[in-house]
């Protein structure tokens, strides 16, 4: 019931210290309409001025905001979010100055009739030269490295991993509290379960004094009277009985259940949704490693890092941040992290994954450094935090709150001891702050950490705790070191180049001439690297698809990118079926990262236009709640894993099946089966075929006598294909035939389908149309088989029918429809 102040506001930029007060701006030229909540470069984007590829340094000037509103009598202003060093000013009187992007600010004010607001965004270049400790260590990550002074996102400041555009402005809504008699100035909504009941307690405070009338809440099916503490303020609880509870999609449904205040006066006000839920993290027996427990029921936790949907605003709408949700629900995925080298989120970024049934593991917002321990400093997190946490108390999604990034990491591998290493904020502050205001929800001291207590292992040790796993990935070791790291809880890992298709590759000009500084433009380097993670990618293509990379990129530019798009998918699949197998020690793996933010190869498993890229689908094949997966396991041949994570049996038909040249089976089997509730469980092939055969060609007695074993997982009553394994004892892609490839298209309801068919076993199929991309792709396709796939307009403007290419990388040719 706040007034938004979003409308009317114009912006200039300035060099610092141009202009000491408002009075001064008249003699200003060069003002801008503005955009707010949003940045400078929102403003200049909307104006058709900004480059995002040479962005200006727009920290280091000075930016005023300015807009004229109406209102009389006492109200109060509400200032959401200020990057970064702030004044405000109401017509020639300062109201405030503000040190901190991450800190909101209420004001109570007087108007009688029109005023006028201004911000002034000041240069960050004296607070970074200020004075506040010696920092015992100095990161590459961003620069300069007295950012550890200042609260401020370090999006904008990491050279190699985004692009430079700073945040400047009011990022935040601004808001103005008191138009209505009922106006409300804040609501605190918690929720806690006990035994079967969920429980919602509930607290209201009016800015303007109230009549005292008797008011309830309802929720669900309960209602319960509510209590004045004062004439601004209620209070109460109300109690659901036997109330469905809040889980991940991948494990039951997120009920949420509305909240509503009632009585004469007030009318009806929504109050929004809640869930029950209870979140806890198992350390195990030996206290070393981590797994979300979930209602009781332990999770494997998989999912993505996440950026930012708009780089330039940092205040995506709800429509801009639907989809990336969506892709991740599509793709079998139950959580998301937000990093502290990025941003706390909006409420509509919690409330989507509440409604998603999305598990949100949330850093605050440090990352690498080694933080000021001054009191003002100390006064400045606990205040950021705790408006962090009250913001968000009522989302049943948050699951983690982790003190930040890599700094106890960045300590070790600087050669500091855990002693000399160890910051108070993430030992002392935060935890007891967590402890305060969220006690619901596992603190985790630092995204990689040790295990409380353990005082000899690094805190990137991949044995134990939470770690960020680059084995098979960065440092380029091989698929089996997936399995010898015995990772417990990879909170990052996997970060690859990752090649979109060629629609957004054309965004950039001359992006895809793969010769050419223009493509390597959004491929990521760590600051001191001598690689990237093109050449990342390009080993696991030379070392599992036998392909000479440097002569593929010059004689055929579209082999090379389809293969890379391909190896990624084949390389997370294959760690991630790792993670989930039966007997596995790991209870979770978060990709870095969910999406580019800018065009390019970056580690995004979607694009900067939003379209899922071949990694995401490639994961989306191994992260199914019901699935089949298959494992190499040498001279014992494959492993089959039955996974389970719903609330019910399945009744399922297993069917196994060894082809020679993409089409003659040489070996296959079946058995029904029954996969329990809540279950992981093993199948040696060897035992379901009943004999024994090289499925891995590990003995190598005589040619090779298959290409491939495939496993599928069927509905008993249905016969619905309900998952699908492969296993090719040789990966190359060397090798090029006839497939027998089709494709028919067809209208529904929704939109567009193919149906795609193929007479032998096609690998990596996938969809090549310039207006439409799949809903489903980069799948294998068995022989005899069909899919049926849906087209996704690329964007709202598109009305003509779709028209493109279907094409798999074994295949001599493509079809088109």
């Amino acid at each position: 019931m706040a007034r938004q102040l979003s409308s009317g506001w114009q912006c200039v930029s300035t060099p610092s210290g141009a202009f000491a007060t408002p009075a001064e701006l008249d003699s200003a030229s060069g003002w801008i309409d503005a955009p707010v909540p949003g940045t400078v470069a929102s403003a200049l984007r909307a104006a058709g001025k900004l480059d995002e590829s040479n962005a200006p340094a727009f920290a280091f000037s000075d930016h005023w905001y300015r807009m004229r509103f109406e209102a009389n009598g006492a109200r109060k202003l509400r200032l959401q979010g200020l990057a970064t060093i702030c004044e405000a000013w109401l017509d020639d009187r300062k109201l405030l100055d503000s040190d901190s992007m991450f800190v909101a600010h209420d004001i109570d004010i007087e108007v009688d009739g029109h005023a006028t607001l201004c911000l002034c965004f000041r240069s960050l270049t004296p607070a970074l030269a200020a004075r506040r400790g010696r920092a015992r260590w100095r990161p590459r990550l961003a620069q300069p490295a007295t950012l550890r002074n200042v609260r401020s996102t370090l999006l904008g400041h990491m050279p190699g991993w985004c692009p430079s555009i700073q945040a400047a402005g009011p990022w935040r809504a601004v808001e103005l509290i008191g138009d209505a008699p009922a106006s409300i100035d804040r609501v605190d909504m918690r929720t806690r379960v006990e035994g079967a009941d969920g429980i919602v307690d509930v607290t209201v405070r009016f800015f303007h004094t109230q009549n005292r009338h008797a008011v309830r809440l309802d929720c669900a099916k309960a209602s319960a009277g509510l209590q004045w503490i004062d004439a601004h303020t209620l209070t109460g609880s109300v109690r659901v009985s036997n109330a469905p509870l809040w889980w991940p999609h991948t494990h039951g449904e997120p009920a949420l259940h509305a909240v509503k205040l009632h009585s004469q006066s007030l009318g009806t006000i929504a109050l929004g949704d809640v869930g029950f839920r209870t979140i806890e993290a198992d350390r195990g027996a030996s206290n070393d490693g981590f797994q979300l427990i979930v209602n009781g029921v332990p999770v494997f936790a998989r999912g993505a890092c996440w950026t930012s949907a708009d780089l330039v605003s940092l205040n995506a709408s709800r429509d801009k941040l639907e989809p990336a949700f969506r892709s991740l629900r599509a793709a079998g995925m139950n959580i998301i992290r937000v990093g502290g080298t990025m941003l706390y989120e909006s409420d509509a970024f919690y409330a989507l994954a509440d409604e998603y049934g999305m598990l949100v593991w949330q850093d605050f917002a440090f990352a690498n450094f080694d933080y000021p321990d001054d009191p003002a400093f100390r006064a400045s997190v606990e205040q950021e935090t705790t408006q962090f946490l009250s913001r968000t108390r009522r989302f049943a999604s948050l699951a983690v709150l982790c003190g930040g990034s890599e700094a106890d990491q960045q300590a070790a591998m600087l050669g500091l001891s855990r002693a000399q290493g160890q910051q108070r904020l993430f030992t002392e502050l935060l935890p007891s702050i967590v402890a305060a205001s969220r006690p619901d929800v596992p603190y985790v001291q630092n995204s990689p950490c040790a295990a409380p207590g353990d005082e000899t292992s690094m805190p990137f040790a991949t044995r134990s705790s939470v770690t960020h796993y680059y084995g098979v990935g960065a440092y380029q070791r091989p698929l089996d070191d997936a399995r010898r790291a015995q990772v417990r809880f990879a909170s990052e890992c996997l970060g690859f180049a990752n090649v979109p298709d060629d629609v957004a590759l054309h965004t950039l000009p001359r992006a895809a001439l793969i010769h050419e500084p223009g493509w390597k433009q959004a491929v990521p380097r760590d600051p001191g690297a001598s690689w990237d993670f093109d050449d990342v990618r390009e080993h696991y293509m030379r070392t599992l698809y036998r392909v000479d990379t440097a002569r593929l990129r010059y004689e055929d530019h579209d082999r090379y990118l389809e293969l890379s798009r391909a190896i990624v998918a084949d390389v997370m699949a294959a760690v991630f079926s790792e993670w989930r197998r039966a007997g596995s020690l790991c209870a979770g793996g978060i990709v870095w990262q969910l999406q580019d933010v800018r065009a390019g190869a970056g580690w995004g498993i979607i694009d900067a236009l939003g379209v899922p890229k071949s990694a995401l689908h490639g994961l989306a094949s191994v992260l199914q709640p019901v699935q089949i997966l298959v494992t190499d396991e040498g001279l014992d041949g494959l492993d089959l894993h039955l996974i389970n994570e719903t609330a019910h049996d399945v009744h399922a038909r297993i069917e196994l099946a060894c082809l020679r040249d993409g089409v003659t089976k040489v070996a296959s089997a079946s058995r029904d089966f029954v996969l329990k509730a809540r279950s992981v469980e093993r199948i040696s092939a060897g035992a379901l075929l009943g004999q024994f055969f090289d499925f891995t060609y590990a003995y190598r007695f005589g040619p090779r006598a298959h290409d491939a074993t495939l496993v599928t997982l069927t509905d008993s009553a249905s016969c619905d294909v309900i998952s699908e394994a492969f296993h090719f004892p040789d990966m190359s892609m060397e090798q090029r035939h006839d497939v027998g490839l089709s494709v028919a298209m067809e209208k529904s309801d929704a939109g567009w389908d193919l149906v795609v068919g193929s007479t032998r076993l096609a690998r990596w199929v996938h969809v090549v149309d310039p207006n439409y991309h799949a809903g489903v792709d980069w799948f294998h396709l068995r022989p005899g088989s069909t899919r049926r796939i849906p087209l996704i307009a690329r964007n709202a403007s598109v009305s003509s029918p779709p028209g493109g290419d279907v094409r798999a990388l074994n295949s001599s040719g493509a079809v088109s429809y």
